[in-house]
């Protein structure tokens, strides 16, 4: 069964992100590799030789002279995607694109498009935009508070849907000898009208060859739990250790199955990252020498992104973590919340805080062995269907894929080759139904019944 086999993305971040602000440093890293498309090209192509479920590609449309230089100059997610399509076959393409500054009928088109042109392997990574500083970019003169922006984004995902139904299978007849191209009885408008956004459609695009794209979602506060368990196919978390996306997992699958949805239809794919050494110990000094390689006011400057835009540069290094408000956004992001509380009952010293920051999700040093063990304790654990993998070192990215993923294959925990030409066959996923098919509503009449009788019963 494809469910049983592990699952992996590669998030392209080109000359470095906030998880390797010093990675533009590496020679073997090409300087303009985040706006380059050969660049992307060859690491999707080395991703699909090595037969990864998808490449992914991270966004957000605000920066400051602080931020990780791969948010400096970086390309367009659906432009590059679009073009990565046309030069590889199989793998997946999963663009992020924010709820808060994107209107749904352009969501659904443009996904729409990139799924056509790639048949059939375009996903969706939906966010609610964490920078407040991006409504200034979009003639706004508020962000929003993360409980409105989550509403927002439930309404988006909604009505993406809904205009993705647009056309049952088989709307365009396109019978020349009759002089009829479309099929008008299998088109529908949507006729949508909620708290934040009043479309009509239908869509001015063809049904999927998948139903729908993937859904991706990542929050992991309570309402970007609600969200994955509402619509959510793929939960990218950042779990640092397997409790906390054991957890994860077991809350986000309680919530799903309240909305008649089957738990372990959801599948859950933690961030990794990796550093790889002939030994364990070759790989951990090999690891603490890029620790200390960074930056200081970068560090500091990523540190402050995540408590809530907190200026850290005025404190003492090696003085006990200031006393800053938990509230705004922070307050907000269940992670950043526990780790201002630990750091206060620890009794831990900036410097301590700011060495942890850059481990904000799994990170793995040692032999290709020692990776592919951790791999497979997670994945039996439960904690992981799979892993998102940040492709950084060019070293590292070459024998992961040369290396670790063997051992997985040999071990029958990974695929010998692609089972099937959409992102949702290779995932294991059932292809959407079509919600104007007779079978799905007497399906989603039963569904409604049983869950009412749940409800009752409860």
């Amino acid at each position: 069964m494809a469910r049983d086999k592990l699952k992996f993305g590669a998030v392209l971040i080109g000359v470095g992100d906030a998880s390797g602000k010093e990675l533009w440093r590496d020679p073997a890293v090409p300087l303009d590799a985040s706006v380059d498309i050969d660049w992307y090209i060859r690491q999707a192509r080395e991703a699909e030789d090595a037969r990864f479920d998808f490449v992914f590609i991270v966004d957000s449309q605000y920066i400051t002279p602080d931020f990780p230089n791969h948010h400096l100059n970086r390309l367009e997610p659906l432009t590059l995607l679009s073009a990565v399509a046309t030069a590889t076959q199989r793998i997946g393409l999963v663009a992020t694109i924010s709820t808060t500054y994107s209107e749904p009928f352009d969501i659904a088109r443009r996904l729409a498009s990139l799924d056509l042109i790639s048949k059939g392997r375009a996903g969706w990574n939906i966010v609610t935009s964490q920078d407040p500083g991006t409504a200034g970019n979009f003639s706004r003169t508020g962000h929003g508070d993360y409980e409105t922006r989550y509403r927002r984004a439930s309404e988006a995902v909604e009505v993406v849907q809904g205009l993705w139904q647009s056309y049952e299978e088989g709307a365009f007849a396109q019978d020349r000898t009759a002089a009829r191209f479309l099929d008008p009885a299998r088109q529908h408008r949507l006729d949508h009208r909620g708290e934040f956004f009043s479309v009509s459609g239908p869509l001015n695009i063809q049904r999927s060859r998948q139903g729908q794209p993937p859904l991706v979602q990542a929050g992991t506060s309570p309402q970007g739990r609600e969200l994955s368990a509402q619509v959510a196919d793929i939960v990218f978390s950042f779990a640092r250790n397997q409790a906390e996306a054991l957890e994860l997992a077991t809350d986000v699958r309680a919530r799903a199955r309240r909305y008649g949805r089957a738990p372990e239809s959801l599948l859950f794919i933690p961030a990794l990252s990796v550093t790889i050494a002939d030994t364990d110990e070759a790989a951990r000094r090999k690891f603490e020498a890029r620790q200390t390689a960074g930056d200081l006011r970068a560090q500091l400057a990523s540190l402050s992104r995540q408590f809530a835009g907190h200026d850290f540069s005025g404190y003492d290094l090696d003085a006990p973590f200031p006393e800053i408000a938990s509230g705004g956004e922070a307050a907000g992001i269940r992670r950043f919340h526990e780790d201002l509380e630990a750091a206060r009952r620890e009794g831990r010293t900036l410097r301590q805080v700011l060495a942890d920051a850059g481990s904000a999700w799994l990170r793995l040093a040692g032999s290709p062995v020692t990776i592919a063990d951790e791999i497979e304790r997670w994945h039996a654990s439960g904690a992981a269907d799979g892993f998102n993998v940040f492709v950084q070192h060019p070293d590292d990215w070459a024998r992961f894929r040369a290396e670790v993923v063997p051992i997985l294959a040999a071990r029958g925990l990974f695929r010998d080759d692609y089972s099937a030409d959409t992102l949702r066959g290779n995932l294991g996923l059932e292809i959407a139904p079509s919600r104007h098919s007779a079978e799905h509503r007497t399906l989603e009449k039963g569904a409604a019944v049983d869950f009412a009788t749940q409800v009752i019963n409860s």
